[in-house]
């Protein structure tokens, strides 16, 4: 029986996904991604579920890709070195898309160092929630690495080109207080109270409609690649489809009736 190195907790329409390998300070293998990709996929599938909260067991977020992969990859062929990393590549960017395009808020509570892919990660939710003891490192530049699972696109949408390119250049750590100041976490948590603040929070922005929910999020997430004209015209579509919701209907119709009662009285 495989190591559970992805755990999934659903309470009330909000789920938890921990990363799972707290001797590893949750560092990322191929047999952990292969279980993330599973559970986002099951995620993605279940209708019941209206957020997600990312999180990691023990002291650490995620320290990023499994220093033993990079190892094994040092004793690969010459000749199989570019070609196997670039398979290996489309598995992590089809990982970061999963959690990038779900229609549902997705927050990452972030417990301790999220270091490489697990600072990308992070910056692949919606929102950022930092305990006392986070911290974020683009730290690829000291093993000759360009940031990988997203970085390199939600980084400068957080903090700006200038800042990003910064971090990455320089591979520096940064503490919760600063990543607050500069955009890359959204807020700050005490330690004991952080995944019950995250989840709350989660809880809060799902409760609307789930149909004008997705279909902004969508837009939203593709808006810095269109023009102005072309975001107005797909909202208008996604108006259209919002008019025929039961949400729409039934919300409308309540207001209505309130209205009308409290013209009685």
């Amino acid at each position: 029986m495989s190591e559970q190195t992805i755990l999934l907790n659903i309470t009330d329409g909000v789920a938890t996904l921990t990363f799972n390998r707290p001797d590893k300070r949750n560092a990322m293998n191929d047999a952990m991604r292969a279980q993330y990709i599973e559970t986002l996929e099951r995620i993605s599938a279940d209708k019941t579920i209206r957020a997600l909260v990312l999180t990691g067991a023990g002291k650490g977020f995620c320290a990023g890709g499994d220093i033993a992969g990079m190892e094994k990859r040092l004793d690969e062929p010459q000749g199989t070195v570019a070609f196997n990393g670039w398979t290996r590549q489309l598995r992590v960017h089809y990982a970061v898309n999963l959690l990038h395009k779900l229609t549902i808020p997705t927050i990452a509570a972030v417990n301790g160092p999220a270091a490489g892919l697990g600072a990308d990660l992070a910056m692949s939710c919606d929102f950022v929630v930092a305990g006392d003891s986070a911290s974020f490192t683009w730290s690829y530049i000291h093993r000759g690495l360009v940031p990988d699972g997203g970085g390199l696109y939600f980084l400068p949408r957080r903090t700006g080109l200038v800042r990003a390119k910064e971090l990455i250049f320089s591979g520096r750590t940064v503490d919760a207080k600063e990543a607050l100041q500069t955009g890359i976490a959204d807020r700050l948590s005490p330690q004991e109270l952080l995944l019950e603040d995250a989840v709350r929070w989660a809880d809060e922005l799902s409760r609307g409609s789930h149909v004008a929910l997705a279909l902004s999020k969508t837009l939203l997430n593709e808006s810095f690649e269109m023009t102005a004209e072309q975001v107005f015209a797909k909202g208008s579509q996604a108006q259209g489809i919002c008019y025929t919701s039961d949400f729409h209907r039934d919300s409308v119709k309540a207001f209505l009736a309130k209205s009308a009662a409290r013209a009685k009285g």
